[in-house]
């Protein structure tokens, strides 16, 4: 699984996808996540993690402030970020990644971008955010799902 790129799903500027390493070793591999000399580090506020069930879909949330640096070490998550910032070339666009073990890299997401998520592993799934600035609700935006149009239902 990787990213898909079709007629209806582009990059959006501010997006950056950046391979991550895993280093096998005997009795389980070491997952890279982030350095400060990494593409996309803007400094740090905090990092957490969110469990997502199979199935279930989180969305629509943009942060104001907020720089999110996205990684999957366990299960599948799916990411779809769309794009309505007015001076944007990339208005009225979407972009959906697609991170695992497999695809392991991290999705940086740039503040005043929409952004959803769902779990497609058959268990639950696992990602670690590493956020430029510490989390507070108002600084946030939400949208409910119906109300950015997207087609959720997976590709085979």
């Amino acid at each position: 699984m990787g990213e898909r790129v079709n007629m209806s799903i582009s990059k959006i500027e501010g997006v950056l996808i950046s391979p991550l390493k895993i280093v096998n070793v005997p009795g389980g591999d070491v997952l890279h996540g982030m350095k400060c000399s990494d593409s996309g580090y803007s400094g740090f506020g905090e990092a957490y993690f969110s469990v997502i069930e199979s199935g279930v879909i989180k969305a629509w949330k943009r942060h104001k402030n907020m720089t999110l640096n996205l990684v999957v070490p366990v299960g599948v998550v799916r990411f779809v970020i769309y794009d309505d910032r007015q001076n944007s070339k990339d208005n009225g666009k979407y972009q959906e990644v697609i991170i695992s073990k497999e695809n392991y890299c991290r999705l940086t997401v740039p503040p005043l971008v929409w952004m959803g998520f769902q779990g497609v592993y058959k268990d639950t799934s696992m990602l670690l955010n590493i956020a430029d600035i510490e989390h507070v609700p108002e600084e946030a935006d939400r949208k409910e799902i119906n109300e950015i149009k997207y087609n959720w239902e997976l590709i085979k």
